[in-house]
């Protein structure tokens, strides 16, 4: 019955790994579609949101039928809740991505703009975040983790720093109106990709130590001793 509990864990895992392939897929052709003008590849983004939300509910469907099979030892509670909390994270991830590519395709029906230029840098910045985030779940890595979190607050100014640049450009000529809304949209849907990246790091920090450090500044928070590992 063990061998057969840490079968399932393992194959949990796994998906959420697969559905993190899809959700960083998304987000990095969404960017690329907007950055080359390609209506085709920024449509496919969006007909292909399904395929994350379809993972989530199998996932949480699949963590429900391991929950019933015994009682789980702390960690393994952990790891199973948890696993469903981060595939909700993701599948935000995807649901900003489909955003990124709808507003791609309203872009390009306006003239190339300036500080699109500057886009791939918050959106590097973010899907790293992610990477990072994914990478510390799969080796328990809560050194990691922490980092990530950390590193919110740099994707946050560059998000204040791009709203404040569109705005200036938005009040100095009507015309840049439309597409300077479309790229704020942009810019806030990378800044909640990384906000999903800081909340998966969040809960990888809980899986591993049995600390909850959401709401605290810096990931700081009291110790909480960890059982059942």
């Amino acid at each position: 019955m063990n061998r057969y509990f840490d079968q399932n864990l393992v194959e949990l895992k796994e998906s959420l790994l697969t559905m993190a392939s899809h959700a960083q897929r998304a987000v990095s052709l969404a960017v690329q579609a907007l950055i080359s003008r390609d209506d085709d590849m920024a449509r496919e983004v969006i007909e292909q949101d399904y395929v994350i939300d379809r993972i989530e509910m199998t996932l949480d469907e699949t963590a429900i039928h391991y929950l019933a099979l015994r009682a789980p030892v702390a960690f393994d509670l952990r790891l199973i809740t948890m696993t469903m909390k981060i595939s909700h994270d993701l599948e935000r991830v995807g649901d900003e991505a489909t955003t990124i590519a709808r507003r791609a395709v309203e872009l390009n029906l306006e003239p190339p703009f300036k500080p699109l230029i500057d886009i791939p840098n918050m959106a590097s910045l973010a899907l790293d975040m992610l990477k990072s985030a994914i990478d510390s779940f799969v080796a328990g890595n809560v050194a990691q983790a922490r980092a990530v979190i950390y590193k919110d607050k740099e994707v946050d100014g560059v998000y204040r720093d791009f709203h404040h640049e569109l705005t200036h450009y938005m009040l100095h000529d009507a015309a840049n109106v439309v597409p300077c809304l479309h790229l704020i949209v942009i810019c806030k849907a990378l800044e909640r990709i990384a906000d999903h990246a800081s909340n998966i790091s969040e809960e990888v920090v809980y899986v591993y130590e049995g600390r909850d450090i959401r709401h605290k500044s810096n990931g700081e928070t009291e110790p909480v001793p960890a059982t059942g590992k």
